[in-house]
């Protein structure tokens, strides 16, 4: 496996675990009958003639996926073990009927550990808080600058009128302002600012000052950059460390695609410390994937390659945190946009991938595809949603009208 070097450490000890990508040269063995009765009703075969087929040129796929569920199956899918012309719809098909849970009850002793584990240890403590800055968003910008478009809008979309992906990113930035109502002279918090793409649009369009928070050292620095001729300040820090740190208060407050990585031990503090700092009158606008239902663990392939200490939230887990801190003035649910976003993201990256190549080996491709593609199939199926709240103080006279 070619070595990544300098920049790109860290993007080569995501993927250390994992062997080269191979293929057997002898035909794969017939899939177990498990592996053939938990697919039955997917409509997803075993070397079938469907694009969305699983396409197995070694054997080691099913004792992996049935030894350690959804972690063994992405890892024998990065080693070259299975593929799928049309992977997105695979795992469509696949999370319409839950075959997630299915193999992560099968595989008893992986999920149990992952089950244990997310209930001993806090896994979004301060301490952690770190940890998916370093493994995740700083691999490396150029990734990202190659695969986001130009406002580096590492979030959801939002496609009702648009039919390019810096179209749809423009139209989600906008709608964020509106549905805070934002005007010249506030201030906004704007906690997970990514590489500054909200804080300069909003800025720069509706006249507001920024604090911009991240725990990515690439993105302060990037962001820093984009942002240095307007009214932007970035900071490296977590969010509970804002009161002490920044201090004030602000009239708004935004956080797209951060809530993820919160945990949910840690969402009543997230809430407090937002409402510690907004004004009697402010709005806070969260912007989060959701789950449709609610999960005791997060998936195991994701959190060991992609997103470590992730959890994405149901709807009764953020109503529990937020009872008796904001009152929910509006639930905003387009998570089907987020499908269009993901592809748009893939090919943009593969396209990119000669230039890439260079700084990144081919694990990192196949695991960068597995991601991508598994995502667009999760929101596909509707197992995964993408919500904007609008959330406010019960102190906030004014009625808040819902913004489209």
């Amino acid at each position: 496996m070619a070595t990544a070097q300098g920049q790109h450490a860290q993007a080569r000890s995501s993927t250390a675990s994992l062997h080269a990508p191979r293929r057997s040269a002898a035909p794969a063995a017939a899939a177990p009958p498990l592996v053939r009765r938990l697919l039955r009703p997917t409509d997803v075969r075993i070397n079938g003639d469907h694009p969305w087929d699983i396409q197995v040129h070694d054997p080691i796929a099913y004792q992996r996926t049935l030894r350690d569920g959804s972690l063994g199956l992405g890892e024998a899918y990065v080693a070259g073990a299975w593929d799928s012309e049309q992977l997105d719809e695979t795992f469509a098909r696949l999370l319409r009927h839950d075959l997630d849970g299915a193999l992560n009850q099968a595989a008893k002793l992986h999920f149990a550990y992952q089950w244990i584990k997310d209930r001993i240890i806090n896994r979004q403590s301060r301490s952690r808080a770190f940890a998916v800055g370093e493994r995740h968003y700083d691999i490396g910008n150029d990734v990202y600058e190659a695969m986001l478009d130009p406002t580096m809008s590492y979030s959801c979309g939002y496609w009702r009128d648009a039919t390019t992906l810096e179209a749809a990113q423009l139209a989600k930035l906008d709608l964020t302002c509106r549905k805070l109502a934002l005007a010249p002279g506030q201030r906004l918090l704007d906690i997970g600012c990514g590489w500054g793409g909200l804080a300069a649009y909003a800025a720069e369009h509706y006249g507001v000052d920024v604090v911009g928070i991240t725990v990515s050292r690439r993105q302060a620095e990037l962001a820093t950059q984009r942002c240095r001729h307007l009214p932007v300040e970035i900071r490296l820090m977590d969010y509970r460390d804002v009161p002490r740190e920044v201090g004030g208060h602000f009239e708004r407050i935004v956080s797209i695609g951060m809530f993820e990585h919160v945990g949910v031990r840690n969402y009543r503090t997230y809430f407090d410390v937002a409402r510690r700092v907004l004004t009697d009158d402010g709005l806070f606008l969260l912007h989060t994937i959701g789950n449709s239902t609610t999960c005791a663990t997060t998936d195991a392939w994701t959190d060991a390659y992609i997103f470590p200490n992730g959890k994405i939230p149901s709807a009764p887990e953020i109503t529990r945190a937020l009872e008796g801190c904001f009152l929910v003035e509006d639930w905003h649910n387009f998570g089907l946009d987020y499908d269009p976003t993901l592809m748009a993201w893939w090919h943009r990256f593969d396209a990119a991938w000669p230039e890439l190549r260079a700084s990144y080996d081919d694990a990192f491709y196949r695991m960068w595809k597995y991601y991508l593609h598994a995502s667009a199939g999760f929101f596909r199926s509707r197992q995964g949603q993408l919500w904007q709240l609008v959330l406010a103080k019960r102190s906030r006279p004014n009625a808040y009208r819902s913004v489209r």
